[in-house]
């Protein structure tokens, strides 16, 4: 079998190589496109009126879990789960009648000891006298003042047990450290308890709390006593008024957010820790903040980064510090200026320092350029172009 012709083939690809060539030297020949073809946006100066709002949570100014310090069981328990209680108010009582005992046990120690000081003040005076007339030795004197020393420490210590005693007959009697809401009780009447295990949980309400945080860029507005507006989801139809009362120090290095408070007066109690609430700090005005679309920006290992267009068709990889994210614009808070030009499209795949061409949005050269004079080998270059 004969192997089929290729000859027209060859003929047609000499014929394509041929024309190209002449393409490229006529007088009337566009300049080809020898850069990646990108689109190009021109960074806007925008003037921004925004309102400034964070999300945040209600958290009690004081919450404790109330803690036994002795050890016993629960024989009373006074108050109930939500009710209101007033600082010092008891809550539970932990064996207080044995404490009781104790405690007076301790007492009629420090009487006994108190009764041995005298006697051996007494002993030690008369040794005293007997040893200045010659009639005592100083053996004697010695051990009277020893003696002496002894009963008045045994008395010290048996006022330091007394001491403990009576404080231990307080802590028998459980009481509210502060003004709030008795909340969770973990112990029931008759349950034996150790000394740090919890007992009940006090909830302070009034006033209580809103933690937010805002933006690393918004932080400079946000100021001590600066009045705040709270909606809370449990309440549609109505704004509460806080106060702001702690600005954190520090920006937090992870999210690059500021950490607030601000309190809310709750006389009645309708506002409860844990409710999400959302948070107007007001309008803010700002002039000048350089804009650019969200499809500019890459996100890299080193940060945002967009590609600036130079002088000479070339790109110039460029890290950049952003802010408000506004109707699918980027604010640009430092890296580029107003007018700068970023390629804000086809720069997936760009480099740094690598030539472009730019189009418009229809695919079209954005801008054309008369062709350059001809040299030698211009045209099997030209030829060579896909």
């Amino acid at each position: 079998m004969r192997a089929p012709r290729k000859e027209p083939i060859v003929k047609w690809r000499a014929a394509t190589l041929v024309a190209a060539a002449l393409l490229a030297c006529s007088e009337d020949a566009v300049e080809p496109e020898t850069g990646f073809p990108v689109a190009l946006f021109s960074v806007e100066s925008v003037d921004l009126r925004e309102r400034i709002q964070a999300t945040g949570e209600l958290r009690a100014v004081e919450h404790a879990e109330v803690a036994a310090e002795v050890v016993g069981r629960v024989t009373e328990i006074l108050v109930d789960e939500g009710s209101r209680v007033e600082a010092g108010t008891e809550i539970m009582a932990i064996d207080p009648e044995r404490r009781s005992l104790e405690r007076d046990s301790a007492k009629a120690g420090v009487d006994e000891a108190a009764a041995q000081l005298r006697d051996a003040k007494r002993d030690h005076d008369r040794v005293r006298d007997l040893f200045q007339k010659n009639v005592a030795s100083q053996e004697q004197l010695d051990g009277a003042e020893t003696d002496h020393k002894l009963a008045r420490s045994r008395l010290l210590a048996a006022e330091a047990r007394f001491g403990v005693q009576a404080r231990a007959l307080r802590d028998a009697r459980v009481t509210a450290p502060f003004s709030g809401y008795v909340g969770t009780r973990m112990v029931s009447r008759g349950e034996y308890v150790q000394p740090g295990q919890a007992l009940f949980e006090l909830v302070a309400l009034d006033p209580i709390e809103v933690e937010f945080r805002v933006p690393e860029v918004d932080s400079g507005r946000v100021a001590l006593s600066q009045v705040v507006g709270v909606e809370l989801a449990p309440f549609p139809e109505e704004v509460f008024v806080g106060t702001v009362d702690f600005v954190s120090p520090t920006i937090d290095p992870v999210s690059r957010t500021l950490r607030v408070k601000a309190l809310l007066e709750n006389p009645e109690g309708r506002l409860r820790p844990g409710l999400f609430a959302k948070v107007d700090l007001g309008i803010s005005n700002r002039d000048g903040v350089a804009m650019v679309p969200e499809e500019a920006v890459l996100h890299r290992a080193d940060g945002a980064v967009v590609f600036l267009m130079q002088e000479d068709d070339r790109v110039e990889r460029r890290v950049i510090e952003t802010g408000l994210h506004h109707d699918g614009m980027i604010e640009v808070t430092a890296g580029i200026e107003p007018g700068d030009r970023v390629v804000s499209r086809g720069q997936a795949w760009l480099t740094d320092g690598q030539r472009v061409t730019p189009r418009d949005r229809s695919g079209t050269l954005a801008t054309r350029s008369l062709p350059p004079v001809a040299e030698e080998g211009d045209g099997e270059r030209a030829a060579n172009l896909p």
